[in-house]
């Protein structure tokens, strides 16, 4: 029996192995407009092979032999889409958004946070760029656009205002329910809905799935979730200003779209500080009492 479980591991060391004596870069590449050496590509290969390989595949395809059954799947670098960087929907995102995501991981999945040298972490990123070549390469590619983050108009002495004025943007003037889930009563939705918009919400005319969570369509060649803030990891965003980051740029590929200049800045920031505090929920008895409480309405 051990016999016939060791050939599948064995297999899998074989390919690991032929393909780093193997295949080598004899010349650098230009990648984002970027001059990279033969020598850095090479050494990013080893940290792959070493690092990465076992869930994003030796081609990078996001097949590799541990991926079974993960959810949300490794990234497919092959097809040249990035969920998380910090640049407009579409566009390239820079080195530091790689390094950010490979030295801390991604909460909630299973990429996790290597600690590597500096050089390892810089090589390994451009050897990604290399399984999406029509993306990366040539003087004519470069990383996209970063916007600035706005001051903060509520600082920590006006937290319980910023998270009030997120209520409201998340439930009605941003509409975030449309993807998300609901988190407030619909007495206090409809009552929002009237000191924004003049006209209370009644009953019929709350969606069906206000409460649940809803698959959205992406690019990623599966359905994707939005987390439940109370529940979920969220996967990119650690604090305030992180969230703050992440609802300027959206979710690139994923159906969440950036909201610079859809909102106003005031909004960013209180919705960001709305959306910490449900996050705060999370493994708290409150969650339960909130919960409940929707539940009994």
């Amino acid at each position: 029996m051990m016999k016939f479980q060791m050939i599948p591991l064995l297999a899998a060391l074989l390919m690991i192995v032929s393909c780093q004596e193997g295949g080598q870069f004899k010349t650098g590449r230009i990648l984002a407009s970027k001059q990279v050496s033969a020598e850095t590509l090479n050494l990013g290969k080893t940290t792959y092979m070493e690092y990465c390989v076992q869930c994003h595949g030796i081609n990078g395809d996001g097949k590799g032999v541990s991926s079974t059954g993960m959810f949300p799947p490794p990234r497919n670098f092959k097809q040249g889409i990035y969920k998380f960087g910090n640049v407009v929907a579409g566009e390239l995102p820079h080195d530091e958004d790689f390094y950010k995501i490979i030295r801390h991981g991604l909460k909630g999945g299973a990429m996790l946070p290597w600690d590597i040298s500096d050089k390892r972490l810089d090589a390994v990123t451009q050897y990604i760029k290399t399984f999406a070549p029509e993306a990366w390469e040539g003087e004519d590619k470069k990383p996209g656009t970063k916007y600035d983050i706005p001051v903060d108009p509520f600082g920590e002495g006006r937290k319980l205002e910023a998270i009030e004025k997120g209520k409201r943007a998340y439930h009605i003037t941003a509409a975030c329910i449309q993807c998300h889930r609901g988190y407030e009563t619909k007495a206090d939705i409809s009552n929002w809905n009237k000191e924004i918009n003049k006209v209370p919400l009644k009953n019929d005319e709350f969606a069906a799935d206000l409460y649940l969570l809803k698959l959205q369509d992406s690019d990623y060649d599966y359905k994707t979730m939005p987390p439940d803030f109370t529940y979920h990891h969220v996967r990119y965003s650690h604090t305030t200003e992180d969230i703050v980051q992440r609802l300027m740029y959206g979710v690139n590929g994923s159906g969440m779209p950036g909201w610079k200049d859809v909102v106003t800045d005031e909004e960013l920031w209180a919705l960001a500080y709305y959306v910490q505090s449900l996050k705060e929920l999370r493994n708290n008895p409150a969650r339960e009492d909130l919960i409940l409480k929707l539940d009994n309405q």
